[in-house]
Protein backbone atom coordinates (compact mmCIF):
# COMPACT_ATOMS: atom_id res chain seq x y z
CA UNK A 1 0.00 0.00 0.00
CA UNK A 2 1.36 3.46 -0.91
CA UNK A 3 1.80 6.21 1.68
CA UNK A 4 -1.22 8.07 0.28
CA UNK A 5 -3.37 4.94 0.30
CA UNK A 6 -2.26 4.16 3.84
CA UNK A 7 -3.19 7.65 5.02
CA UNK A 8 -6.59 7.43 3.33
CA UNK A 9 -7.24 4.05 4.95
CA UNK A 10 -6.53 5.55 8.38
CA UNK A 11 -9.08 8.31 7.79
CA UNK A 12 -11.84 5.93 6.70
CA UNK A 13 -13.92 3.54 8.73
CA UNK A 14 -16.23 3.95 11.72
CA UNK A 15 -15.42 6.31 14.57
CA UNK A 16 -14.12 4.28 17.54
CA UNK A 17 -16.60 3.89 20.42
CA UNK A 18 -16.07 5.18 23.95
CA UNK A 19 -14.51 2.74 26.41
CA UNK A 20 -16.50 1.10 29.20
CA UNK A 21 -13.78 -0.11 31.54
CA UNK A 22 -10.14 -1.10 31.95
CA UNK A 23 -10.07 -3.60 29.10
CA UNK A 24 -11.87 -1.61 26.44
CA UNK A 25 -10.16 1.68 27.36
CA UNK A 26 -6.75 0.02 27.03
CA UNK A 27 -7.56 -1.50 23.62
CA UNK A 28 -8.91 1.81 22.31
CA UNK A 29 -5.86 3.71 23.62
CA UNK A 30 -3.58 1.24 21.86
CA UNK A 31 -5.39 1.73 18.55
CA UNK A 32 -4.50 5.42 18.66
CA UNK A 33 -0.81 4.46 18.44
CA UNK A 34 1.19 2.48 15.92
CA UNK A 35 1.67 -1.26 16.52
CA UNK A 36 4.93 -1.76 18.39
CA UNK A 37 4.76 1.73 19.88
CA UNK A 38 4.23 2.73 23.48
CA UNK A 39 1.02 1.21 24.72
CA UNK A 40 0.00 -1.00 27.59
CA UNK A 41 -2.53 -3.72 26.92
CA UNK A 42 -4.23 -5.41 29.87
CA UNK A 43 -2.70 -8.44 31.56
CA UNK A 44 -4.23 -11.88 31.82
CA UNK A 45 -5.26 -11.12 35.40
CA UNK A 46 -7.47 -8.27 34.24
CA UNK A 47 -9.15 -10.56 31.71
CA UNK A 48 -9.63 -13.38 34.22
CA UNK A 49 -11.38 -11.01 36.62
CA UNK A 50 -13.77 -9.57 34.02
CA UNK A 51 -17.46 -10.40 33.79
CA UNK A 52 -17.65 -12.81 30.82
CA UNK A 53 -20.95 -11.22 29.76
CA UNK A 54 -20.09 -7.70 30.85
CA UNK A 55 -19.90 -4.34 29.10
CA UNK A 56 -16.13 -3.96 29.31
CA UNK A 57 -15.10 -7.38 28.08
CA UNK A 58 -17.55 -7.40 25.19
CA UNK A 59 -16.72 -3.92 23.99
CA UNK A 60 -13.00 -4.81 24.07
CA UNK A 61 -13.73 -7.99 22.13
CA UNK A 62 -16.01 -6.16 19.69
CA UNK A 63 -13.26 -3.61 18.97
CA UNK A 64 -10.72 -6.39 18.37
CA UNK A 65 -13.07 -8.13 15.96
CA UNK A 66 -13.96 -4.97 14.05
CA UNK A 67 -10.35 -4.80 12.90
CA UNK A 68 -11.24 -7.82 10.71
CA UNK A 69 -14.28 -6.05 9.24
CA UNK A 70 -14.04 -2.33 8.48
CA UNK A 71 -11.53 -1.24 11.10
CA UNK A 72 -11.72 2.18 12.74
CA UNK A 73 -10.93 5.68 11.65
CA UNK A 74 -7.31 6.58 12.42
CA UNK A 75 -6.49 3.02 13.57
CA UNK A 76 -3.40 1.59 11.90
CA UNK A 77 -4.37 -1.47 9.78
CA UNK A 78 -1.36 -3.25 11.23
CA UNK A 79 -3.29 -3.80 14.46
CA UNK A 80 -5.41 -6.47 12.75
CA UNK A 81 -2.65 -9.08 13.08
CA UNK A 82 -0.61 -7.60 15.91
CA UNK A 83 0.58 -10.55 18.07
CA UNK A 84 0.15 -8.70 21.38
CA UNK A 85 -3.43 -7.67 20.59
CA UNK A 86 -4.24 -11.15 19.27
CA UNK A 87 -2.96 -12.57 22.55
CA UNK A 88 -5.29 -10.31 24.50
CA UNK A 89 -8.17 -11.22 22.19
CA UNK A 90 -7.51 -14.92 22.77
CA UNK A 91 -7.83 -14.37 26.51
CA UNK A 92 -11.11 -12.48 26.08
CA UNK A 93 -12.42 -15.26 23.86
CA UNK A 94 -11.50 -17.96 26.36
CA UNK A 95 -13.30 -16.09 29.14
CA UNK A 96 -16.42 -15.73 26.98
CA UNK A 97 -16.43 -19.27 25.57
CA UNK A 98 -15.78 -20.87 28.95
CA UNK A 99 -18.83 -19.08 30.38
CA UNK A 100 -20.97 -20.13 27.42
CA UNK A 101 -19.90 -23.77 27.74
CA UNK A 102 -20.59 -23.76 31.47
CA UNK A 103 -24.01 -22.15 31.03
CA UNK A 104 -25.06 -24.56 28.28
CA UNK A 105 -23.60 -27.65 29.95
CA UNK A 106 -27.04 -29.04 30.81
CA UNK A 107 -28.37 -28.37 27.29
CA UNK A 108 -28.71 -31.10 24.64
CA UNK A 109 -25.51 -32.31 23.01
CA UNK A 110 -27.27 -33.88 20.01
CA UNK A 111 -28.41 -31.86 17.02
CA UNK A 112 -31.88 -33.44 16.96
CA UNK A 113 -32.50 -32.46 20.59
CA UNK A 114 -31.10 -28.96 20.03
CA UNK A 115 -33.36 -28.46 17.01
CA UNK A 116 -36.35 -29.76 18.96
CA UNK A 117 -35.94 -26.86 21.35
CA UNK A 118 -36.22 -24.22 18.63
CA UNK A 119 -38.58 -25.80 16.09
CA UNK A 120 -41.56 -25.42 18.42
CA UNK A 121 -42.74 -21.94 19.32
CA UNK A 122 -42.90 -21.26 23.08
CA UNK A 123 -46.51 -21.59 24.30
CA UNK A 124 -46.47 -18.47 26.45
CA UNK A 125 -45.84 -16.09 23.53
CA UNK A 126 -43.75 -13.80 25.74
CA UNK A 127 -40.74 -13.27 23.51
CA UNK A 128 -39.43 -9.96 22.23
CA UNK A 129 -41.04 -10.27 18.79
CA UNK A 130 -44.38 -11.17 20.43
CA UNK A 131 -44.21 -8.04 22.56
CA UNK A 132 -43.39 -5.82 19.58
CA UNK A 133 -46.23 -7.32 17.52
CA UNK A 134 -48.82 -6.94 20.28
CA UNK A 135 -47.73 -3.87 22.23
CA UNK A 136 -44.67 -2.32 20.68
CA UNK A 137 -44.61 1.43 20.18
CA UNK A 138 -42.61 3.23 17.54
CA UNK A 139 -39.89 4.29 20.00
CA UNK A 140 -39.41 0.64 20.98
CA UNK A 141 -39.19 -0.47 17.35
CA UNK A 142 -36.54 2.20 16.81
CA UNK A 143 -34.54 0.98 19.81
CA UNK A 144 -34.83 -2.59 18.60
CA UNK A 145 -33.58 -1.65 15.13
CA UNK A 146 -30.73 0.49 16.50
CA UNK A 147 -29.41 -2.39 18.59
CA UNK A 148 -29.92 -4.95 15.84
CA UNK A 149 -28.03 -2.76 13.37
CA UNK A 150 -24.79 -4.03 14.91
CA UNK A 151 -25.81 -7.47 13.71
CA UNK A 152 -27.79 -6.87 10.52
CA UNK A 153 -25.43 -4.39 8.84
CA UNK A 154 -22.89 -7.21 8.65
CA UNK A 155 -25.20 -10.19 9.09
CA UNK A 156 -23.83 -12.47 6.38
CA UNK A 157 -20.17 -11.51 6.66
CA UNK A 158 -18.93 -13.68 9.57
CA UNK A 159 -20.90 -16.65 8.27
CA UNK A 160 -18.97 -16.43 4.99
CA UNK A 161 -15.73 -17.24 6.84
CA UNK A 162 -16.89 -20.83 7.29
CA UNK A 163 -17.27 -21.51 3.56
CA UNK A 164 -13.63 -22.56 2.87
CA UNK A 165 -13.81 -24.83 5.93
CA UNK A 166 -16.73 -26.86 4.57
CA UNK A 167 -16.95 -29.27 1.66
CA UNK A 168 -19.51 -31.09 -0.42
CA UNK A 169 -23.19 -30.63 0.43
CA UNK A 170 -22.44 -28.42 3.41
CA UNK A 171 -20.41 -25.95 1.35
CA UNK A 172 -22.89 -25.89 -1.54
CA UNK A 173 -25.82 -25.32 0.82
CA UNK A 174 -24.01 -22.61 2.75
CA UNK A 175 -23.11 -20.75 -0.45
CA UNK A 176 -26.71 -21.00 -1.68
CA UNK A 177 -28.08 -19.36 1.46
CA UNK A 178 -25.31 -16.76 1.59
CA UNK A 179 -25.99 -15.89 -2.05
CA UNK A 180 -29.50 -14.87 -1.03
CA UNK A 181 -28.20 -12.95 2.00
CA UNK A 182 -25.95 -10.94 -0.31
CA UNK A 183 -28.86 -10.06 -2.60
CA UNK A 184 -28.33 -12.76 -5.25
CA UNK A 185 -25.88 -10.45 -6.99
CA UNK A 186 -27.97 -7.27 -6.69
CA UNK A 187 -26.50 -4.73 -4.29
CA UNK A 188 -29.85 -3.08 -3.57
CA UNK A 189 -31.26 -6.45 -2.43
CA UNK A 190 -28.48 -7.34 -0.02
CA UNK A 191 -30.09 -7.97 3.35
CA UNK A 192 -27.73 -5.49 4.98
CA UNK A 193 -28.94 -2.87 2.47
CA UNK A 194 -32.58 -3.74 3.13
CA UNK A 195 -31.96 -3.29 6.85
CA UNK A 196 -30.38 0.10 6.21
CA UNK A 197 -33.55 1.03 4.31
CA UNK A 198 -35.59 -0.08 7.33
CA UNK A 199 -33.46 2.18 9.52
CA UNK A 200 -34.11 5.11 7.20
CA UNK A 201 -37.87 4.59 7.53
CA UNK A 202 -37.45 4.67 11.31
CA UNK A 203 -35.41 7.86 11.23
CA UNK A 204 -32.19 6.15 12.29
CA UNK A 205 -28.63 6.83 11.14
CA UNK A 206 -27.52 4.07 8.77
CA UNK A 207 -23.79 4.65 9.33
CA UNK A 208 -22.03 1.37 10.08
CA UNK A 209 -21.30 1.12 13.81
CA UNK A 210 -23.28 4.25 14.64
CA UNK A 211 -25.11 2.69 17.61
CA UNK A 212 -22.28 0.78 19.29
CA UNK A 213 -22.08 3.30 22.13
CA UNK A 214 -25.74 2.86 23.08
CA UNK A 215 -25.89 -0.92 22.56
CA UNK A 216 -26.15 -3.12 25.63
CA UNK A 217 -23.54 -5.71 26.57
CA UNK A 218 -26.06 -8.41 25.65
CA UNK A 219 -26.19 -7.11 22.07
CA UNK A 220 -22.42 -6.89 21.83
CA UNK A 221 -22.18 -10.49 23.06
CA UNK A 222 -24.58 -11.69 20.35
CA UNK A 223 -22.53 -9.97 17.66
CA UNK A 224 -19.27 -11.22 19.13
CA UNK A 225 -20.60 -14.77 19.06
CA UNK A 226 -20.79 -14.65 15.24
CA UNK A 227 -17.24 -13.37 15.04
CA UNK A 228 -15.62 -15.84 17.44
CA UNK A 229 -17.31 -18.76 15.70
CA UNK A 230 -16.53 -17.39 12.24
CA UNK A 231 -12.86 -16.60 12.82
CA UNK A 232 -11.86 -19.98 14.26
CA UNK A 233 -11.73 -23.06 12.07
CA UNK A 234 -11.94 -25.20 15.21
CA UNK A 235 -15.39 -23.67 15.86
CA UNK A 236 -16.80 -24.32 12.39
CA UNK A 237 -19.38 -26.70 13.81
CA UNK A 238 -20.52 -24.07 16.31
CA UNK A 239 -20.78 -21.49 13.50
CA UNK A 240 -23.00 -23.87 11.52
CA UNK A 241 -25.11 -24.35 14.65
CA UNK A 242 -25.41 -20.61 15.12
CA UNK A 243 -26.38 -20.15 11.48
CA UNK A 244 -28.97 -22.92 11.75
CA UNK A 245 -30.49 -21.40 14.88
CA UNK A 246 -30.83 -18.01 13.18
CA UNK A 247 -32.45 -19.44 10.06
CA UNK A 248 -34.81 -21.82 11.89
CA UNK A 249 -36.18 -19.14 14.22
CA UNK A 250 -36.18 -16.26 11.72
CA UNK A 251 -39.35 -16.88 9.70
CA UNK A 252 -41.94 -16.87 12.52
CA UNK A 253 -40.21 -13.99 14.32
CA UNK A 254 -40.00 -12.02 11.07
CA UNK A 255 -43.74 -12.46 10.52
CA UNK A 256 -44.44 -10.94 13.93
CA UNK A 257 -41.99 -8.09 13.35
CA UNK A 258 -43.52 -7.29 9.95
CA UNK A 259 -46.90 -7.06 11.68
CA UNK A 260 -45.38 -4.80 14.33
CA UNK A 261 -43.96 -2.47 11.67
CA UNK A 262 -47.31 -2.32 9.86
CA UNK A 263 -49.24 -1.62 13.05
CA UNK A 264 -46.86 1.22 13.97
CA UNK A 265 -46.96 2.59 10.39
CA UNK A 266 -43.18 2.43 10.38
CA UNK A 267 -42.88 2.60 6.59
CA UNK A 268 -42.78 0.37 3.53
CA UNK A 269 -39.07 -0.45 3.77
CA UNK A 270 -39.40 -1.29 7.46
CA UNK A 271 -42.14 -3.77 6.66
CA UNK A 272 -40.32 -5.11 3.59
CA UNK A 273 -37.21 -6.20 5.47
CA UNK A 274 -39.13 -8.58 7.70
CA UNK A 275 -41.74 -9.57 5.11
CA UNK A 276 -38.93 -10.73 2.80
CA UNK A 277 -37.49 -12.89 5.57
CA UNK A 278 -40.76 -14.72 6.23
CA UNK A 279 -40.64 -16.68 2.97
CA UNK A 280 -36.91 -16.61 2.31
CA UNK A 281 -35.90 -17.93 5.72
CA UNK A 282 -38.55 -20.65 5.63
CA UNK A 283 -36.72 -21.96 2.55
CA UNK A 284 -33.31 -21.31 4.10
CA UNK A 285 -34.29 -23.35 7.16
CA UNK A 286 -34.73 -26.47 5.04
CA UNK A 287 -31.47 -25.95 3.16
CA UNK A 288 -29.52 -25.31 6.36
CA UNK A 289 -30.94 -28.29 8.24
CA UNK A 290 -30.70 -30.81 5.40
CA UNK A 291 -27.70 -29.68 3.41
CA UNK A 292 -25.48 -27.56 5.64
CA UNK A 293 -25.95 -29.34 8.97
CA UNK A 294 -26.70 -32.72 7.40
CA UNK A 295 -23.79 -32.44 4.98
CA UNK A 296 -21.35 -31.31 7.67
CA UNK A 297 -22.24 -34.18 10.01
CA UNK A 298 -22.09 -36.68 7.16
CA UNK A 299 -18.50 -35.58 6.50
CA UNK A 300 -17.47 -34.86 10.11
CA UNK A 301 -19.86 -36.59 12.54
CA UNK A 302 -17.59 -35.78 15.49
CA UNK A 303 -18.70 -32.14 15.22
CA UNK A 304 -22.27 -32.87 16.35
CA UNK A 305 -21.73 -31.60 19.90
CA UNK A 306 -20.19 -28.41 18.48
CA UNK A 307 -23.21 -27.79 16.24
CA UNK A 308 -25.51 -28.30 19.23
CA UNK A 309 -23.35 -25.91 21.28
CA UNK A 310 -23.67 -23.26 18.56
CA UNK A 311 -27.46 -23.57 18.66
CA UNK A 312 -27.66 -23.46 22.46
CA UNK A 313 -25.18 -20.59 22.84
CA UNK A 314 -27.16 -18.55 20.33
CA UNK A 315 -30.41 -19.23 22.19
CA UNK A 316 -28.82 -18.33 25.53
CA UNK A 317 -27.57 -14.95 24.33
CA UNK A 318 -30.82 -14.16 22.50
CA UNK A 319 -32.73 -14.89 25.71
CA UNK A 320 -30.43 -12.64 27.75
CA UNK A 321 -30.92 -9.79 25.28
CA UNK A 322 -34.68 -10.31 25.19
CA UNK A 323 -34.95 -10.38 28.99
CA UNK A 324 -32.94 -7.18 29.40
CA UNK A 325 -34.88 -5.35 26.70
CA UNK A 326 -38.34 -6.38 27.90
CA UNK A 327 -37.46 -5.67 31.52
CA UNK A 328 -36.54 -2.09 30.62
CA UNK A 329 -39.57 -1.52 28.40
CA UNK A 330 -42.04 -2.87 30.94
CA UNK A 331 -40.71 -0.28 33.38
CA UNK A 332 -41.22 2.40 30.73
CA UNK A 333 -37.46 2.89 30.31
CA UNK A 334 -35.09 2.81 27.37
CA UNK A 335 -33.39 -0.53 26.73
CA UNK A 336 -30.32 1.32 25.45
CA UNK A 337 -27.44 2.81 27.39
CA UNK A 338 -28.71 6.23 26.28
CA UNK A 339 -32.07 7.07 24.67
CA UNK A 340 -32.25 7.77 20.94
CA UNK A 341 -32.91 11.21 19.55
CA UNK A 342 -36.41 11.59 18.06
CA UNK A 343 -36.54 11.00 14.28
CA UNK A 344 -36.13 14.15 12.21
CA UNK A 345 -38.80 13.24 9.66
CA UNK A 346 -41.64 12.38 12.03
Amino acid sequence: MSTAEDAAAHRSGPIPPAGRGELSHAVLRALRTRPGGEHALPTGGAVDGADPYGEDLHLALYVCYELHYRGFRDADPGWEWNPELLGLRAGLERRFLDALRTDTEAAPHSVDEAFAGILVEPPDGKGLSHFLRDEGELWQLREYAAQRSLYHLKEADPHAWVIPRLRGRAKAGMVAVEFDEFGAGAADRMHSRLFADLMTDLGLDTTYGRYVDVAAAEMLASVNLMSVFGLHRALRGALVGHFASVEVTSSPASRRLAEAMRRADAGAAAVRFYAEHVEADAVHEQVVRREVVGGLLEEEPWLEADVAFGIEATNLLDARLGDRTLSAWRRGRSSLRAPLRPPDHR
